[in-house]
């Protein structure tokens, strides 16, 4: 159920409107004096390695480049809360600037959309007329915007009836910066935001914009419908974006409050709780793997950042915050040659007033076995540029799971690769139903391929067993075909068990079996045995690294142990249920003109509605002049 593409020479924005659509909206900002807050979902179920520590020492990449092109866009009342460091935050509760806000944005992963309905669920406990406006966004919303438009909860009595988002953006920056343009050419003096989104939303006024997914109510607020108005246009030129740090200056001070502080976190203590930096620098990847959504969210493109945008990008973070460690939200970084050697090479050579960047920073990013053998003549110059660490997708080494282009041989080659030039390889593999845990005479065992990866200087290990991943090839066929369990035991699968962490898909007759490979692979590379191990060989490049990577790792490896053996007990001694239907939307969706709409699933057609052409909110002197890409 990948999501469609637009048509050819269609998929993009035209160049340079990123920029001009902050601008115009810097230009009307002051008047409307809206006050914002952003709000990014954590389910703290979800602390368990391979993830453990990086989840709450990195600010997320996608609220904070929401703030960071809200306040370049001239609305320099937001604030970003993150649940992973304000677990006791209410919306219901929230005050920025004295008064309640006119905006609330709720930025989320599929793995967090409990968290996420409970927030829309309080929000919603404000009265219908001083309400903020709430927008969805975030990958749940790319794949399953209708997830955000039903929230019931179990003590019904005291959530909000029809708690619900208003709208969900089913895009990047653009799609909300343009949806805030035409609610602002549309706002009567300081009518409430949501009033204008109501009325805007009612007159048809939000059809022309790709990447929005809004419900038709009835009177008593109760959706009928959702109106999915397309696939998004994205930004080609990825230089194009607001520059980070200020999406880091409005970040809320960690604290178990229900309530906002009066100030930010203070930039001195910016690096205390985000240690590692998020950067965009790469979107897009060549593999077409059945698992994987990545190519056809990117519109089959692959976009990126120059070499020295990246360079002042992490300039500013380490002058202004003291950032040194940076992580690239790549997913495929050695995907093109060149672009990446350009990135490298003005990495190296980056000075500012004396100070050489790659003498001060350290980043690591994704990249592929494959991709990493065809760097094997610049390695140098990576390293040179500042990488320290990479997570290469090994999967399984064998190509029994997927193949590209890794091989047992390729494998070891590549790490040793690494590891001569001090980059720490970070592997990254899948557990699936035909994989022993140990084999005799061959690298099929999981173990097998763990010692094999360790050997060749793995510095840490990631292990999850594959499941449905929305937007992918292979989601809809792992559902019709039983493969996806429902309830375990009597315990119903939820959303936060979707990390690969917990066997929820499997055709094995002892699925528990698979569960416990997966803690026996871990336990297997990070033991006390092997802490030992690196600390008596710290002559060795890497060795203290490693050592750090296995206190962490087995930290991390207590609450995964703690969180997951419950669940393979379940499996050995309870009945599963398995799954035999899509997850597809509770309401109809449509486009705006009725016809099918592009986030829905199934073969299920709406019958075409006939609708009127939708009038101007205001008159047209009033409003903020459109953009190139506004479509009539």
């Amino acid at each position: 159920m990948e999501l469609p593409i637009r048509a050819s020479g269609d998929q993009l924005l035209v160049g340079g409107e990123l920029v001009d659509i902050r601008r115009r909206l810097k230009s009307v900002a002051a008047r409307h004096d809206l006050t914002i807050v952003i709000a990014c979902a954590f389910d703290h179920r979800t602390r368990m390695l391979p993830f453990f520590y990086a989840d709450v020492r990195m600010a997320p990449a996608g609220a904070r480049a929401i703030g960071s092109a809200l306040v370049d866009s001239g609305f320099e009342k937001t604030r970003i809360v993150l649940q992973q460091w304000n677990r006791s935050f209410r919306p219901s509760q929230m005050r920025l600037d004295g008064r309640l806000p006119d905006l609330f944005l709720i930025s989320s992963m599929s793995l967090h959309t409990a968290a996420c309905r409970a927030m829309i669920r309080d929000v919603c406990r404000i009265d219908p007329q001083h309400r903020p406006l709430v927008i969805a966004g975030g990958s749940v919303c790319l794949y399953e915007p209708w997830e955000v438009f039903y929230t019931d909860a179990p003590d019904r009595d005291h959530a909000a009836p029809h708690a619900a988002a208003d709208v969900a953006v089913t895009g990047e920056e653009y799609v909300l910066l343009n949806l805030l343009e035409v609610l602002l050419s549309g706002r009567a003096g300081g009518e409430p935001l949501r009033q204008t989104f109501l009325r805007a939303r009612d007159r048809g006024a939000l059809d022309a914009i790709p990447g929005l997914v809004y419900p038709r109510t009835d009177p008593d607020g109760r959706v009928l419908e959702l109106v999915d108005t397309g696939i998004q246009r994205l930004v080609g030129d990825l230089d194009e974006l607001p520059f980070p740090d200020a999406g880091y200056s409005i970040l809320e001070p960690p604290s178990r409050r229900a309530t906002l502080a009066s100030r930010p976190l203070p930039a001195d203590q910016v690096r205390k709780y985000s240690r590692i930096g998020s950067l965009v620098m790469t979107f897009g990847c060549r593999f077409a793997c059945d698992y994987c959504p990545i190519p056809a969210y990117n519109q089959h493109q692959y976009r990126g950042k120059s070499g020295r945008r990246l360079a002042e990008e992490m300039y500013r973070l380490y002058s202004r915050y003291g950032m040194q460690y940076f992580f690239g939200c790549d997913d495929n970084f050695f995907n093109d040659t060149q672009r990446a050697l350009s990135i490298v090479e003005a990495l190296a050579s980056a000075e500012y007033g004396g100070l050489w960047l790659h003498r001060k920073i350290r980043w690591g990013t994704e990249v592929t076995v494959h991709d990493t053998l065809r760097m094997r003549e610049h390695m140098w110059l990576v390293g040179r540029s500042g990488v320290r660490a990479l997570w290469l997708g090994v999967e399984d080494m064998t190509g029994a799971l997927v193949r590209k282009g890794q091989s047992p041989d390729k494998t070891v080659q590549a790490f040793q690769l690494l590891c001569r030039h001090n980059i720490c390889p970070m592997p990254m593999m899948m557990h699936h139903d035909s994989q022993p845990l140990v084999s005799r005479g061959h690298a099929r065992g999981l173990l097998n391929q763990v010692s094999l990866l360790r050997k060749a200087g793995a510095v840490s290990l990631q292990v999850l067993m594959l499941t449905p991943s929305a937007g992918s090839k292979g989601f809809e066929r792992m559902f019709e075909s039983g493969l996806v369990y429902r309830s375990v035991a009597g315990r119903l699968v939820e959303p936060h068990m979707y990390d690969g962490n917990y066997i929820i898909a499997s055709n094995h007759s002892q699925p528990w079996r698979k569960q416990l490979n997966i803690l026996a692979a871990y336990l297997f590379f990070y033991n006390p045995l092997q802490l030992l191990a690196s600390v008596w060989n710290y002559r060795r490049k890497l060795s203290l690294k490693a050592a750090g990577m296995q206190i962490i790792g087995m930290w991390g490896l207590a609450h995964t142990i703690r969180r997951t053996l419950g669940w393979a007990v379940r499996l050995m001694l309870g009945r599963i249920i398995r799954m035999t239907d899509l997850p597809n939307s509770p309401f109809r969706m449509c486009s705006p003109d009725g016809g099918p709409a592009s986030h829905a699933r199934g073969a299920d057609v709406p019958v075409p509605r006939l609708r009127t052409d939708p009038a101007p909110l205001l008159p047209r002197s009033e409003c903020v002049r459109p953009g190139p890409n506004r479509r009539p």
